[in-house]
């Protein structure tokens, strides 16, 4: 998301299976206590109902990693219903009894393991499967959930709403941190990161517009089926589904990279010009963060009295209304910082919105504004009297799930890498910035292993005072 304007930003508001599963017969609402002791000689132990990020203790699940979704919808928006087929391919990394699914609110039909009915419970946005027989450590298997009904809108702790949002014309589907849960199951943590294969049918006349590429799309008996499939490994909350009646414009920017931009035909003249200079901004930051992490990209730009922020969707941001160029920038760079470096858990949130409003700040330096410096001297002389809370909390370390997206994961985020670039000398600063995006490409990392990296890409240098006083320390640090 980005910080820059406050009417759209959330920072200012506040394997296929090898082994046989023997089949059993499916019950539903059983007891977690049945379900974990029916079977006897059991050698396996339930999977984790989370895990343990500081700020949301029951997002994800142990016990297992999810490597694909195989994700089947079909949606009405006038009926507001949600028919879904989740296929989960995933590797146990302990033996396994039962696991849990987070899924909030929707219907659970029938559950397979490995293609034989599976027992389930539920409580809360928990889906507890007992598998007809344990899973073995290390070993590949799939889980079939089939679910429907009305998705939720969740309210996060800063106010703003995700999940399913329904808009004027469709529905817009929106992650961060937890409202994936309302309309596929998953192990929905960052941490968790997997390819994707979405089809989705609409009333014809609707398009579905999702991340990576289009695969296919095919209209029969008044209804229209697009299919979407996202190679590189994706954050569930990353994950977007937007629905509607939107304008298409495909292109290409450097080496054919396939551009595809959906947008709302009242924000068509607005969004234009601006959306024109995609490739412009990916040439930019190529040289500035290093080959582009993914194999499409492009934009989904919705009416904005529908949605309330814009969010970096992978390889597709979507936007509130026709964006800025400081708002395009940082979106685009969190498909570097955020997108393919995605943070272990949501207390390292300021490597994503640090990164990237740092990002504003070099698109200024490079394009005849502001420098970084001039920025940086600003926020510290000022900062406060646009950001009331800039000094409140240490980026590495807010205070609660409602302030994760606060003014110091941001700007003071951003103030961290200057800091770290007045250190180090611009040449190996942009080292540091290409480096870390390549070194943990396409994976997951947290704030020790960034200052770890640092220091390791400049022994000579001294950061105590920066990780001390700027990413850690409480209140207004000294300026030097």
């Amino acid at each position: 998301m980005s910080s820059t304007d406050v009417m759209v930003s959330r920072a200012h508001r506040i394997a296929t299976v090898a082994r046989s599963v023997r089949l059993v017969p499916a019950l539903t609402a059983v007891p977690l206590a049945l379900a974990l002791t029916a079977c006897g000689g059991v050698h396996g132990t339930p999977g984790g109902s989370g895990v343990r990020d500081p700020y949301f203790p029951k997002a994800g699940n142990g016990g297992y990693d999810v490597t694909h979704y195989g994700l089947r919808l079909a949606y009405d928006p006038d009926a507001h219903h949600l028919t879904g087929t989740a296929t989960l391919t995933a590797r146990a990394t302990k033996a396994l009894s039962a696991f849990n699914l987070d899924l909030l609110g929707l219907k659970v039909g029938k559950v397979t393991v490995g293609g034989e009915t599976a027992r389930w419970n539920r409580a809360g946005q928990e889906l507890t499967v007992r598998p007809g027989e344990d899973i073995d450590r290390d070993e590949t298997f799939r889980v079939t959930v089939r679910y429907s009904g009305a998705p939720e809108t969740v309210t996060d702790p800063d106010g703003s709403q995700e999940g399913w949002l329904r808009t004027t014309d469709g529905a817009l589907a929106l992650g961060e941190p937890t409202g994936s849960t309302a309309w596929f199951p998953g192990n929905h943590h960052p941490s968790d990161k997997a390819s994707y294969d979405l089809t989705v049918t609409v009333p014809r006349g609707l398009r579905a517009v999702s991340n990576g590429e289009l695969r296919s799309e095919r209209t029969a008996r008044g209804r229209t089926t697009f299919v979407w499939r996202t190679a590189e490994p994706m954050a569930s909350y990353l994950a977007t589904l937007a629905i509607g009646d939107f304008g298409i414009s495909r292109s290409t920017a450097r080496d054919g990279l396939p551009v595809y931009t959906a947008v709302d035909p009242a924000e068509k003249e607005g969004s234009r010009a601006v959306l024109a200079r995609i490739p412009e901004v990916l040439r930019w930051a190529e040289r500035r963060f290093g080959p582009y992490p993914f194999s499409s990209t492009g934009a989904i730009v919705d009416r904005a009295a529908d949605i309330g922020y814009a969010l970096e969707t992978q390889s597709r941001p979507v936007f509130p209304g026709a964006p800025g160029m400081t708002l395009l920038v940082h979106e685009l760079a969190h498909q570097w910082y955020g997108d393919s470096v995605t943070p272990e858990s949501w207390r390292d949130m300021w490597l994503n919105e640090g990164f990237a409003t740092y990002a504003e700040w070099l698109w200024e330096e490079d394009h005849g504004g502001e420098t970084a410096q001039e920025t940086f001297d600003r926020l510290y002389d000022h900062g406060e009297k646009t950001y009331e809370d800039l000094w409140s909390f240490p980026p590495a370390n807010p205070v609660d799930p409602a302030h994760i997206s606060g003014a110091p994961v941001y700007q003071r985020g951003a103030m961290v890498l200057h800091k770290i670039r007045r250190t180090v000398g611009d040449e190996a600063f942009g080292d540091i910035l290409r480096g870390w995006a390549a070194d943990r490409r396409h994976g997951n990392a947290d704030t020790a292993d960034f200052t770890a990296y640092v220091e390791k890409q400049a022994p000579g240098k001294d950061f105590d005072g920066i990780w001390e006083d700027w990413l850690y320390g409480e209140g207004k640090p000294e300026r030097a």
